[in-house]
């Protein structure tokens, strides 16, 4: 699939070295088995081995080869769901405690990379969301409201003020949510892997799951140079489950509906350009009906994304609809050479919330992040990780049975075309 195509990706070009791991190739035993090296798995993985549990992670590629590694990197505070909504869907209760823990979620993500010197770019001086026209600044502007009944620090700014935040053209206006900020995902991830290491986790990389078999109260987990026998384990998978589709926990990944998003980032911009253009280092994405996001990286470079796939039908189409964006919305730059493009998946469900499940005795699994990998990702999974040790109350979620989307595989498919024919024709006038 494209996700797994090698595209020229600005991450993995700028990341500090991966830390040296090798495929499993023994047979051990540990405490808990951890299935994915991205954010979610690397998060459980460290706060585990912080409290003395043995730990491996099995990743079947390389750390931060999904969503991890393929993310734009804004720290988003919250669901992509208005709180109003989420706490009708969850009931007041529970939806308070999700929308307390992902609110806080970002200072998580910060405090992390502050106690384990990650280098990642790190910035937190918010996150703007642009308003796309009248409506998309009424939807903003509910967006404020909602938030700040629970005290969130959010607030819409006028057309002229975005502008002066961000250097872009045509917007109504922006929230600004200064919980938030950005980060280079990879390098994120991989300074948790570091961290991990150093606390005692073994990472074993290149290393699929092929097989699971109960043995009495412990699982023995089948690789193809040997084996990890765990008590527990945690799938870390999300949208890219389908990596161990021949052991028999995938019947999460029948609820995910993938959402394809593809990335372009420019060479590096002159000193004078880039100090109009998001000067404060905010990340960006709008509220139009198809999304598109920007923001600059540590190097001035211009990074521009939206919904599709950069598979070879479509990557002329995406590619011409962003040089038109770009000159649009920041008609400074000029014609600039881009440099990377990539893309990866999205795992959207039905309520467009996060879901947790237990997937056979003492298997856990939570996905569906919804576009919100980083600082869910991480609280959730230092949250699994406080579980399966038998901390009460551990879950910021309930646990429920999978429930597969029958239309998912359609629902995946319109969102390609219904983007790649979109951006056929935006912005050509």
């Amino acid at each position: 699939m494209a996700a797994e195509r090698s595209l020229p990706n600005l991450w993995h070009a700028t990341a500090p070295a991966a830390p040296e791991t090798r495929p499993l190739a023994r047979d051990i035993t540990v405490d808990v088995a951890v299935i994915g090296g991205g954010f979610t798995g690397l998060s459980a993985a460290l706060h585990l081995t912080e409290k003395g549990v043995k730990v491996a992670v099995a990743e079947a590629k390389m750390i931060g080869f999904g969503g991890s590694g393929r993310n734009v990197g804004l720290v988003n505070a919250g669901m992509w769901t208005k709180p109003d909504d989420l706490i009708a869907t969850l009931g007041a209760e529970a939806g308070t405690r999700l929308l307390t823990e992902l609110g806080n979620g970002p200072s998580v993500v910060y405090d992390l990379i502050a106690k384990h010197e990650i280098q990642c770019e790190a910035v937190r001086n918010g996150t703007l969301h642009m308003a796309v026209g009248a409506e998309g600044l009424a939807e903003l502007r509910d967006r404020e409201t909602q938030w700040r009944k629970f005290g969130a620090p959010v607030e819409v700014l006028s057309a002229e003020h975005a502008n002066m935040l961000t250097g872009a053209e045509g917007f109504a206006g922006a929230l600004l949510d200064r919980r938030a900020g950005t980060i280079q995902p990879l390098a994120y991830a991989r300074g948790l892997a570091r961290a991990a290491l150093a606390a005692g986790a073994e990472i074993y990389t290149e290393t699929p799951l092929l097989a699971a078999e109960r043995k009495g109260d412990s699982w023995k987990l089948t690789m193809p140079g040997g084996s990890i026998t765990a008590k527990s384990v945690i799938l870390a998978t999300n949208a890219y489950g389908k990596l161990i589709e021949r052991t028999p926990w995938t019947a999460h990944t029948e609820e995910l509906t993938i959402l394809p998003y593809f990335q372009f980032a420019t060479e590096p911009l002159s000193d004078n350009i880039a100090r109009g253009i998001l000067p404060e280092r905010q990340g960006c994405w709008d509220t139009g009906l198809v999304m598109t996001s920007f923001r600059m990286d540590q190097q001035n470079r211009l990074i521009f994304g939206s919904i599709g796939r950069l598979d070879a039908l479509a990557k002329g189409t995406h590619l011409a609809f962003v040089k038109r964006s770009l000159r649009k919305l920041f008609p400074m730059i000029g014609d600039l050479r881009l440099e990377y493009w990539w893309d990866g998946r999205i795992g959207m469900t039905t309520n467009h919330l996060p879901q947790m499940h237990v997937m056979a005795p003492n298997v856990f699994s939570i996905s569906g992040y919804n576009g919100r990998g980083i600082a869910p990702g991480t609280v959730f999974g230092r949250a699994l990780g406080d579980h399966v040790t038998g901390e009460p109350n551990a879950l910021p979620l309930a646990e429920k049975p999978v429930t597969p989307d029958p239309w998912r595989n359609l629902k995946s498919a319109f969102y390609h075309a219904g983007a790649q024919a979109k951006h056929f024709i935006d912005r050509r006038f």
